[in-house]
């Protein structure tokens, strides 16, 4: 009996320990990357340090390529793929929006990128974008519709506005106005994390 009980405990605890993804990629643009700011002071450096005291064998991929839009999504992917991925974390369509990219096109690539993680079950966290109000009501309101309805057909942790609370606020951005400063990644970093823990 007591013998029965020590198994049922130890399958317990593997059950517990394999909700913890083992290795988890952030595939992103610049503000994945952490243009403008130490690495270990992006939101991905910080839910790094966070992670790796919590959950000891949890690796973290920051794969933030400054400049890249959703047409290169697939291909990082797959290539991110070959080397073993448990979870991944979308972040990309806000140079599509600034190069004023047709959202259908944008669309698209996320879309595939979303099935492609799927297909290989991984979990997926995908966050969203908005655009500043001088790109036209119509394109910004389509460009922002996107995100949801990709979420709502491939059901990912969404994350809606990657950039919520520091979006638009001079003194948690860089002063080229997009990309955040150190103060701007530890909001991106506290609210993220909620949602990551989950």
């Amino acid at each position: 009996m007591r013998f029965f009980f020590v198994m049922v405990f130890f399958l317990l605890s593997l059950s517990i320990h394999a909700k913890v993804p083992k290795k988890i990629l952030f595939l992103g643009d610049s503000i994945t990357a952490g243009y403008g700011v130490a690495k270990a002071d992006s939101f991905v450096g910080l839910i790094e340090k966070r992670w790796k005291e919590k959950y000891k064998d949890t690796q973290v991929v920051n794969a933030g390529v400054s400049g890249s839009t959703t047409a290169s999504c697939v291909k990082r992917l797959k290539w991110q793929l070959k080397a073993g991925v448990d979870a991944v974390f979308i972040a990309l369509g806000a140079n599509d929006g600034l190069r004023g990219v047709p959202v259908a096109a944008s669309k698209k690539n996320l879309d595939q990128c979303l099935q492609l993680a799927k297909d290989n079950k991984i979990k997926i966290i995908f966050a969203g974008m908005l655009l500043p109000k001088n790109y036209g009501e119509k394109y910004r309101k389509n460009f922002a519709a996107m995100f949801k309805e990709l979420a709502d057909k491939h059901k990912p942790v969404y994350f809606p506005f990657l950039l919520e609370g520091v979006g638009g606020v001079p003194k948690y951005n860089l002063p080229d106005g997009i990309h955040p400063n150190e103060e701007g990644h530890k909001i991106i970093y506290n609210k993220l994390l909620k949602v990551l823990e989950k």
